[in-house]
C-alpha cells in the first residue's frame, strides 16, 4: 500500500487556503497536515513538522514566499516545496526556483492539476504548469550564446606564466619556444582581450575568468 503523501499549505487568503485544504484532504493519497497564512508563521511551524511537501505562495503578507522557501530548503532534511501563486512572470518563476522550489503550479490550476503535480513532485519529477514550462523554453532559446574563448589554449598557459611574473625568456625556456614566438603570442592577446598593457591584460583575464 502506498504511504500517504503529506503536505503543509502556506496561503495568505484564509478562503482559498480553506478551499485548498479541503481540495487536498479529499485527494486519495494525500493528507493535509499544517497550514499557515504567512512566512513567519510557516517557518515557525515548519520547525517541527515535518511534511513531504510544502506547498508555498509567493505573495505573502510579511515576507516573500521565495524567502521562505529559501530559508526553508537551507534547513537539514526540509521539505520539497512547490510554488503555488498567480505569478508567471519570468522573474518570479526563476526566483522561486533559485530559492529551492522543485515545482511551480499556478492557481487555478484543476483540482486534478494540482493533486497530480504534488505526486508527481513526490515521485521525483518538476512539475510545472504548461504556461510556465514554455516561458521557461523561450527564456532558454532566446539567451544568448556563451562568449566563445578569447585565447587559445597556448595562450591562455603563457599568459599564466606572465602572471607568475616570468620574464619573455625565462617563458620561452619554460615552454621551448623562441622568445620571437613568445612576442608574437603576447601581440595576440593583447588584441583578443582589447588590452594596451600587460597589467590591462592580466587585469581583463582575471575578470573573464580566463586565469
Amino acid at each position: 500500500m502506498a504511504s500517504t503523501l503529506q503536505i503543509f499549505v502556506v496561503e495568505d487568503d484564509p478562503l482559498l487556503r480553506e478551499h485548498v485544504v479541503e481540495l487536498l484532504s479529499e485527494a486519495e493519497g494525500l493528507e493535509v497536515i499544517g497550514q499557515a497564512g504567512s512566512g513567519v508563521e510557516a517557518l515557525a511551524q515548519l520547525a517541527t513538522s515535518k511534511p513531504d511537501i510544502v506547498l508555498m505562495d509567493l505573495g505573502l503578507p510579511d515576507m516573500t514566499g521565495h524567502e521562505v522557501t529559501r530559508q526553508l530548503t537551507r534547513r537539514e532534511g526540509c521539505p520539497l516545496v512547490m510554488a503555488h501563486t498567480v505569478f508567471d512572470d519570468r522573474d518570479n518563476v526563476l526566483e522561486a526556483i533559485k530559492a529551492g522550489a522543485s515545482g511551480y503550479v499556478l492557481k487555478g490550476s484543476t483540482p486534478a492539476e494540482l493533486v497530480g503535480a504534488l505526486k508527481e513532485l513526490k515521485a521525483g519529477g518538476a512539475p510545472m504548469s504548461p504556461r510556465i514550462a514554455r516561458a521557461l523554453l523561450l527564456e532558454l532559446r532566446e539567451a544568448p550564446a556563451p562568449t566563445p574563448d578569447p585565447l587559445s589554449p597556448r595562450e591562455r598557459q603563457l599568459l599564466k606564466l606572465v602572471d607568475e611574473g616570468l620574464t619573455y625568456k625565462q617563458i620561452s625556456d619554460r615552454l621551448h619556444v623562441s622568445t620571437h614566438t613568445v612576442h608574437s603570442h603576447i601581440k595576440n592577446i593583447y588584441e583578443a582581450l582589447h588590452a594596451k598593457s600587460r597589467a590591462e591584460a592580466l587585469a581583463t583575464a582575471r575578470g573573464r575568468g580566463l586565469i
